[in-house]
C-alpha cells in the first residue's frame, strides 16, 4: 500500500507526540484554562504511544527487538516529558 511501510510504522510514536504538542496549543486557545475537552484527547495519547512502541516491539524480530525497545524507553522517556507540560499548558491558571 505505501512504498516505504517500514518508516511510516517507526514514525507514529513521534507524530502521536507532535500531536500532543499540537493539540495543547490550539485546545487551550480554543476551549480556554481547564477544559475536559482538551483534557481527554491528551489522556489517549500517551497510552497510544505506549501500545504503539508495544507493537513496534513485538512485530520485530530477533536483535531488532532490543533496538525497538531502546527506542520505546528513549521516546517514551521524553514523551512523558512533553506529555506532561502538555497537560500544564491544557491547565492553564485554574491549578
Amino acid at each position: 500500500m505505501f512504498p516505504y511501510p517500514e518508516q511510516y510504522r517507526l514514525a507514529a510514536p513521534p507524530l502521536v507526540t507532535a500531536l500532543m504538542v499540537l493539540w495543547s496549543i490550539v485546545s487551550r486557545a480554543l476551549f480556554g484554562d481547564d477544559s475536559a475537552i482538551a483534557f481527554y484527547p491528551l489522556f489517549m495519547l500517551f497510552p497510544l504511544n505506549i501500545l504503539l512502541h508495544g507493537k513496534l516491539i513485538w512485530q520485530a524480530k530477533g536483535i531488532e527487538r532490543l533496538d525497538q525497545s531502546i527506542y520505546a524507553f528513549i521516546h517514551l522517556s521524553l514523551a512523558f516529558v512533553v506529555w506532561t507540560f502538555a497537560i500544564m499548558h491544557v491547565n492553564g491558571h485554574s491549578f
